[in-house]
């Protein structure tokens, strides 16, 4: 079976079990599209190498909650995941518990894991800046655009002063970095040498390594916190980005539907004017 036959099963078989609010698909086409919003699966896309298997995202809606879940399948690796990190505050423990267990039922064949975020990342930091702005459930129902319009521009705007902010600590510690570890090594050796006889050469030495790797070691710490923010602040952006890509699907849905029956009204006109 190709993965795209496979990728259409699961869907058909998960719109049994829950709504399907929108679709990410990474180097995977549905033939015929649904009608939700599709888009690509930006995480992935923007890594730009080719050791990620080719995959299907779906956000959707518990029929009796109305919870949100992100469910991703992976066809190569019979591989369901349950992303939570996506759909932080969404949903309820026992609302993933029960999905977990319908998953289960509806695909036998296939491993059900759950993907919860990561420390280091910073994921739960990312997704409650964004949340702060707005929400994956307006973004998926709320039918007021303008108000996702300008909560969408907050968010980008968050974004773009956290790309900033970590510009400023990175460059600090690039600027401060060698000077000071200069400055330091000088003043540090200088010192402990003439305390050399007091101390014994071991001793010595020893205190000069450890001092200037202690110091070394305090701006790799904050280098490596100024990646993390950066890496944060495109993460917020990718983010801003996927919901940007599907209020405007949501939109042009909208607009193919109301603009249907006019489409169907003008055609009986011109049949009646010219039989």
């Amino acid at each position: 079976m190709s993965e795209t036959v496979a990728c259409k099963k699961f869907f058909d078989g998960l719109s049994e079990i829950a709504l399907i609010r929108s679709i990410k698909l990474y180097r995977l086409t549905l033939d015929p599209m649904p009608r939700v919003p599709v888009l690509p699966c930006l995480d992935h896309e923007a890594m730009l190498h080719e050791a990620i298997p080719r995959h299907a995202a779906a956000y959707i809606e518990d029929l009796a909650s109305h919870d949100l879940h992100e469910v991703v399948f992976i066809p190569a690796r019979s591989l369901i995941e349950i992303d939570i990190v996506s759909t932080h505050a969404e949903h309820s423990t026992g609302s993933r518990e029960q999905l977990t267990q319908d998953l289960q039922e509806r695909f036998p064949k296939y491993r059900v894991k759950i993907h919860g975020p990561s420390y280091l990342r910073g994921d739960k930091r990312v997704m409650k800046a964004c949340r702060a702005q707005v929400s994956l459930q307006d973004i998926l129902n709320s039918n007021d655009f303008d108000h996702l319009a300008r909560s969408l521009e907050r968010l980008r705007t968050v974004g773009t002063l956290m790309e900033k902010e970590s510009r400023v600590a990175s460059w600090g510690v690039r600027t401060l970095t060698g000077p000071l570890l200069a400055a330091t090594g000088f003043v540090i050796y200088s010192l402990l040498g003439t305390l050399t006889p007091q101390l014994g050469d071991t001793w010595a030495r020893g205190l000069q390594y450890s001092t200037v790797g202690i110091l070394g070691g305090v701006f790799l710490y904050y280098g490596l916190k100024a990646v993390h923010l950066t890496e944060m602040a495109n993460r917020v952006w990718k983010r801003a980005a996927e919901y940007s890509l599907i209020v405007s699907e949501r939109r042009r849905l909208r607009n193919s539907l109301d603009e249907t029956p006019e489409l169907k009204n003008k055609t009986l006109k011109k049949l009646a004017v010219n039989p």
